[in-house]
């Protein structure tokens, strides 16, 4: 259905957003890759023209109008004309140009690094509130099993997660795709179990398929992810959102690890007095593995 708008009561940026959220599933595979970087990167659509906004996108130019067709614009600059009106009020900034790995100065580039590095880590609050985190938290805690799913650059931030929530509860497993058994490890997963996928723009198939898979198990699945329009977020029972791009060739995973530290705290908060017994045993154990280097002078 094709909406048309007059001067008064012209679309904002948080409209096309909506319309984004709502027409995603319906559709293609072309157009969603087309909306789910115009999701991720909006502000950027005021200051590009279609066949450079269908460039970074990845798709063709006919993609963008289609696009905008779809969400009830006439064409691509209607949809662009939100994104220019903030940036001209001032509520946005422009998309500052970036140095990459391929030029620029090398001070230059660490300086942009660290301030998208600090920008992800600042923002996961701020995409995130305590209600959703704790949401999130009760359902691990209340799960059977919860296994933890990171592949590629993720797989580290997995990882780091499935740690420290082992030393608070006692239900998580690591999942990977060691010997070709994801598929046998992923067969366990049904109702009462949680699968926390973590991934980022470009998603690793294994992950996405992983998803798909433990809904139709009857599983829950936690996703944290770097768009709500993300290939496994869809259907989740809990999305939680964290930054991943950087000025550099590799993205960043600072926003996923400060998001898995906030998870984790939200899981200590929760756990109450579980949390605080299954922590100090841990500690106890790993008392007597020695598994911290002691000093001679902290020895008996």
């Amino acid at each position: 259905m094709r909406l048309c708008y007059t001067w008064r009561m012209l679309p904002d940026m948080a409209f096309v957003e909506q319309r984004l959220d709502e027409q995603f599933d319906s559709l293609s595979p072309e157009l969603q890759r087309a909306a789910r970087w115009l999701r991720q990167n909006g502000p950027a659509v005021a200051v590009h023209s279609m066949r450079q906004s269908a460039r970074l996108a990845g798709v063709a130019p006919v993609t963008m109008t289609r696009l905008a067709r779809r969400l009830g614009f006439a064409d691509f600059d209607s949809l662009r004309a939100p994104y220019a009106r903030r940036l001209v009020s001032g509520h946005a900034s422009p998309p500052r140009r970036q140095a990459t790995a391929r030029g620029g100065s090398l001070p230059a580039q660490l300086g942009a690094l660290n301030a998208a590095q600090i920008a992800h880590v600042g923002a996961v609050t701020a995409h995130n509130p305590a209600p959703a985190l704790q949401a999130a938290a009760k359902t691990l805690l209340r799960a059977q099993r919860v296994g933890f799913l990171g592949q590629r650059i993720s797989h580290g931030v997995a990882f780091q997660l499935h740690y420290g929530y082992g030393l608070l509860a006692p239900n998580g497993v690591l999942l990977g795709d060691a010997g070709g058994t994801l598929a046998d490890q992923l067969a366990t997963f049904g109702p009462g179990t949680v699968l926390v996928a973590i991934s980022q723009s470009p998603y690793t198939r294994s992950v996405v398929e992983a998803v798909a898979r433990a809904h139709q198990q009857g599983a829950a699945v936690v996703a944290l992810t770097d768009s709500p329009l993300s290939p496994i977020a869809r259907g989740a029972a809990h999305t939680l959102l964290y930054g991943g791009g950087a000025p550099a060739l590799l993205h960043s995973t600072c926003g996923a690890l400060a998001l898995a530290e906030a998870l984790l705290a939200a899981v200590a908060h929760a756990g109450g007095t579980a949390v605080q017994t299954h922590w100090a045993q841990r500690q106890r154990q790993l008392a007597l593995d020695r598994a911290y280097h002691e000093s001679p002078k902290d020895t008996p």
